[in-house]
């Protein structure tokens, strides 16, 4: 009789730890935000962002959907130096379908059907393959790529590549790079945020490697960095217009008025 009190007491306290588990999921705060996070987060944000901007007018029907998808995107950016990233695998994978179909089209004149077919099973393999494995290598997650100065450098590079390549109109080429920045400081933020542990007020060695902008051990990668940001900076497109039509007092105002 006494055996059963025991194995019952046994097992009502691991019911009460399971259920307690269920009410109270600390050990979800115990981890970095995942890929699902990631995704969620940089959508949710980006969305919201696209919305007022649409409704303010800044944006068109075409660029609420760019401006979204762009920001989502950058809310999985800062992930590319992770060993198992699936955004860093992704990111591979669309470079080198895009890089090798965008030699056929320029070679379509130039090379004969099997060179060319020859082409482009080489640049898939150099990239998907041998460029990934040597950036494998030579990242470090959490390192320089997951900081503030590396993504406002790809934000640039966006900004570059629609405005002078892709012919985008300046303002177009900032918004996307905005948005690309949005997204991938609301990466940087989650990170910070779940390396608290909120119900038992404890904080992870991890906290402050996530948003940052310097980190010692890593200062030639960052004095790199913060020189091609710089250039990028100097040179960039024209900016004025860009911000006189975001500060436009006029926008906001009507904005203001359709708020409910």
């Amino acid at each position: 009789m006494s055996y059963k009190v025991v194995s019952y007491k046994l097992v009502s306290y691991k019911a009460v730890k399971e259920y307690n588990q269920i009410l109270f999921p600390t050990t979800l705060l115990e981890f970095m935000a995942n890929f699902n996070t990631h995704l969620s987060g940089g959508f949710f944000v980006s969305a919201i962002t696209a919305i007022i901007g649409y409704k303010a007018e800044i944006l068109d029907h075409e660029q609420l959907l760019l401006c979204t998808a762009i920001g989502t995107l950058g809310g999985l950016l800062p992930d590319i130096d992770s060993t198992n990233s699936t955004p860093v695998k992704i990111a591979f994978n669309l470079s080198s379908l895009i890089l090798a179909f965008s030699l056929v089209i320029f070679w379509k004149h130039s090379l004969p059907l099997i060179p060319m077919i020859a082409t482009w099973m080489v640049a898939l393999f150099v990239i998907r393959f041998l460029i990934f494995k040597v950036f494998m290598k030579m990242t470090v997650h959490r390192g320089v790529i997951h900081s503030i100065p590396y993504m406002a450098m790809l934000a640039m590079i966006l900004v570059y590549v629609n405005y002078y390549f892709l012919h985008t109109p300046v303002i177009a080429s900032w918004l996307y790079g905005l948005f690309l920045f949005i997204g991938s400081m609301v990466h940087l933020i989650l990170d910070e945020i779940y390396s608290v542990n909120l119900m038992n007020m404890t904080v992870k060695r991890s906290f402050g490697t996530a948003l940052k902008i310097y980190k010692q051990k890593n200062g030639l990668y960052f004095l790199l960095v913060y020189s091609i940001l710089a250039y990028l900076i100097y040179y960039a497109p024209p900016f004025t217009e860009f911000w006189q039509r975001l500060t436009d007092p006029v926008t906001w105002l009507f904005l203001k008025g359709e708020l409910l």
